[in-house]
């Protein structure tokens, strides 16, 4: 689970579950019949949906379906490309995931993971398989991602990964949460409301 202060995301520690595979989109991460939920609350149901199941509906040997206790996801090249929906990440959270390991995030779905304070740590090809064949190789396997240091933590084996400078200040800092932050300077939102004539107009109908 991540350590936090307030908002602020220091490190993700847990169990770890390896999806291999490049260009990973979200149609596969969360199929698109699913968008018409009107909230994310059973998003974690439809995370990896079809390709956990056979053509008869039927459970496989997916990862997901084979480490459903996993919260920390390995990955390879461009994770999350496709469509910008936020979908995808809420999926992956509401599964139990909390903190992401890859060679490349498609920019929007890295964005999204920021705004829900899910860190995505990058390395090169040969780390990201190291730490796949780690996780393969013992399933309670526990790793550690540390946002300010920027490493990830396996079998006490500290290894280099990359968190964007954006994403690094937003997790330290907490304010990854923007609609919360929003609420904390609530006095100043209203303030600023009352000043602009168009908000007034309405507030007179």
């Amino acid at each position: 689970m991540p350590t936090a202060t307030d908002n602020t995301v220091t490190t993700v520690t847990g169990p770890a579950v390896s999806v291999r595979g490049n260009d990973i989109d979200t149609d596969q991460i969360v199929p698109a019949r699913f968008l018409k939920e009107v909230t994310f609350d059973n998003m974690g149901e439809y995370a990896f949906y079809d390709v956990r199941r056979d053509d008869d509906g039927s459970l496989n040997d997916h990862p997901f379906n084979r480490y459903p206790n996993a919260t920390i996801l390995v990955v390879n090249e461009n994770f999350g490309c496709g469509s910008s929906r936020e979908h995808a990440p809420q999926a992956l959270m509401r599964w139990g995931i909390d903190g992401l390991i890859g060679e490349s995030f498609a920019e929007i779905f890295a964005g999204n993971c920021q705004a829900l304070g899910l860190p995505t740590a990058t390395a090169d090809h040969e780390t990201v398989e190291w730490i796949m064949a780690q996780v393969t190789a013992d399933p309670a396997l526990e790793l550690t991602i540390d946002v300010e240091a920027e490493t990830v933590t396996v079998s006490d084996e500290p290894v280099d990964v990359t968190i964007s400078d954006a994403q690094r200040e937003a997790l330290l800092q907490g304010v990854w949460d923007t609609t919360a932050l929003m609420k904390s300077y609530m006095d100043e939102v209203e303030q600023t409301a009352d000043r602009l004539p168009y908000l007034n107009e309405f507030a007179d109908c």
